[in-house]
């Protein structure tokens, strides 16, 4: 047996009847913190170039993937084998320079012909979504795109700069009177000592504030693109 599928069968037994009592009661969402971390971790060994600690630090990201597979195969989604299969598929779908006959000689045009491909494949999805009856109308976007899960703060500070820099209604998403109270209040070493209590008095009430934080920003950019889809915008 592979290595690979004595990993699966290990988490599969942590969240089988019998298994671990910890394994058996996460899902999804609780896992995330657990993959910021691990993440982190990672490139943390990688900035070092510590290779034995980077190949640990590989296998406890592996564990998070592996891991949010056998939730999904649980819920009848998805396996770990339909993940590799898709991620496979889509490499060598975006490399016809190394699988096809379409010769590319600089990573400058691999770079411009990877977005080629990109587009149509998210207009190939439009249009078989539209074949089924499921098409939704283009609409320009709000907030440009972002990493969607950046560390918490900084996408909740990219949220915010975006509302002011085009001037988007968020009443009733964003309290402005409080943000600018705030504002007037800090400085560097008020603004390290609020957030650092924020987060221990979270941890003491057992809350975690990355999760909370980036889920409400989300919220936000949510309520601001309704109410402009209310105004007719």
């Amino acid at each position: 047996m592979s290595a690979i599928n004595e990993l699966r069968q290990t988490i599969a037994r942590l969240r089988a009847p019998g298994g671990c009592p910890w394994d058996r009661e996460q899902t999804h969402a609780s896992l995330t913190r657990c993959l910021i971390d691990e993440c982190s971790e990672l490139l943390e060994t990688i900035d070092a170039l510590d290779m034995p600690h980077m190949r640990e630090e590989l296998g406890d990201v592996l564990i998070q993937v592996v891991f949010h597979a056998q939730l999904a195969e649980e819920s009848g989604h998805f396996d770990l084998d339909d993940v590799a299969r898709e991620v496979n598929e889509k490499l060598i779908r975006r490399h016809p320079h190394v699988f096809g006959d379409n010769r590319l000689d600089t990573s400058e045009q691999v770079l411009v012909k990877w977005e080629q491909i990109k587009a149509q494949e998210k207009a190939a999805k439009a249009a078989a979504a539209g074949a089924n009856g499921n098409a939704q109308p283009e609409r320009e976007k709000v907030f440009k795109d972002m990493p969607p899960r950046l560390p918490a703060l900084m996408f909740a500070e990219a949220v915010w700069k975006q509302i002011q820099k085009k001037d988007l209604p968020h009443d009733g998403a964003v309290d402005s009177a409080r943000v600018a109270g705030l504002a007037a209040t800090l400085d560097d070493e008020a603004l390290g000592r609020a957030l650092f209590e924020l987060a221990a008095a979270a941890r003491a009430k057992g809350l975690d504030p990355e999760g909370a934080l980036r889920r409400h920003a989300t919220k936000v950019m949510s309520d601001v693109e309704k109410h402009l889809q209310q105004q007719g915008v």
